[in-house]
């Protein structure tokens, strides 16, 4: 069976009535799973993991959509975490039986789906994007939705599909396909900003750090601390123990210590085992000595 994980990731996390109305949308949708729900309230921001065939998986974003755009109204919308629309970002991810080309396919076609039905104006990200410039996330998002107007209206902005001019409530959303990230962030016992804005500098790619980590500095307001919060792109080439450990030594650079981390949505078994690995020192250890995976291997 062809499997495809989808992780939208939506611009409300206080209101959790409207956040069950979304997934209970989800889950309405024959050939799709909805794995996953991680809500937070700092960030105003919630992450739907999903699971299908193609067919499914379009279906879902696009009841998502339907909800979303009528519930979410980003001119009253306040959150740590930067945003350009009600569903924010949406990529597409190959699991198992598809290739990253469909993925790309099934990007463009949910894409001009969603202009055409919600005139939402669509952007195109990652392997799904042919522009350089607009590959990046964090590129497209830049000015967030409150600089969507103008940017929308400056050269090379205009968007994949879709109106011209944001739509007025929910903005614009980037859709695009890209192998599997972890979300993962790092608490900090203080309450000072700029500490987590230069360790995320550090260990960023953007300015210098880790080639596959993407990292910004947020205050977690209603906690009173701040965070280093994270998107790991190649948990391989650059794995969670050692973004842990850099974080952990550069923030004692400042007397300050690590709370917690946490992982937001669902993470690769191979991630934690590695992290095991290393905090554990085990010598020649293999992923079959799991038993839940030597189990599997065996029926």
């Amino acid at each position: 069976m062809a499997i495809i994980e989808c992780i939208p990731n939506v611009s409300e996390g206080r209101r959790l009535d409207v956040v069950t109305r979304m997934a209970d949308a989800i889950r309405a949708v024959a050939g799709v799973r909805l794995l996953d729900v991680s809500s937070d309230p700092s960030h105003n921001r919630s992450v739907f993991t999903l699971a299908g065939d193609a067919a499914g998986v379009e279906a879902a974003v696009l009841a998502l959509f339907e909800r979303a755009v009528a519930d979410i109204d980003l001119r009253t919308h306040r959150g740590e975490h930067p945003r350009l629309g009600a569903v924010d970002v949406v990529p597409f991810v190959p699991i198992d039986g598809v290739t990253m080309a469909d993925c790309v396919q099934l990007a463009k076609k949910v894409g001009r789906e969603v202009a055409d039905r919600f005139k939402v104006p669509i952007y195109l990200y990652e392997d799904a994007s042919d522009n350089p410039a607009r590959k990046n996330l964090e590129d497209i998002r830049r000015g967030e939705f409150e600089g969507l107007t103008a940017k929308m209206t400056s050269a090379g902005w205009a968007p994949d599909f879709g109106p011209a001019a944001p739509h007025a409530s929910a903005g614009a959303s980037v859709i695009g396909a890209r192998m599997a990230l972890i979300a993962y962030n790092i608490n900090l016992a203080t309450d000072r900003l700029d500490v987590a804005k230069k360790i995320a500098a550090g260990i960023r790619h953007s300015s210098g750090g880790f080639r596959f980590v993407k990292a910004a500095g947020f205050k977690l307001e209603d906690r009173g601390i701040v965070q280093v919060s994270m998107n790991l792109t190649n948990y391989e080439k650059t794995p969670i123990f050692r973004v842990f450990e850099t974080v952990k030594r550069e923030a004692a650079r400042y007397g300050v210590a690590v709370l917690e981390s946490e992982i937001v949505g669902l993470i690769p078994s191979a991630a934690l085992m590695s992290a095991a690995e290393f905090y554990l020192q085990i010598e020649g250890f293999k992923p079959d000595q799991v038993l839940e995976n030597k189990l599997r291997l065996e029926t």
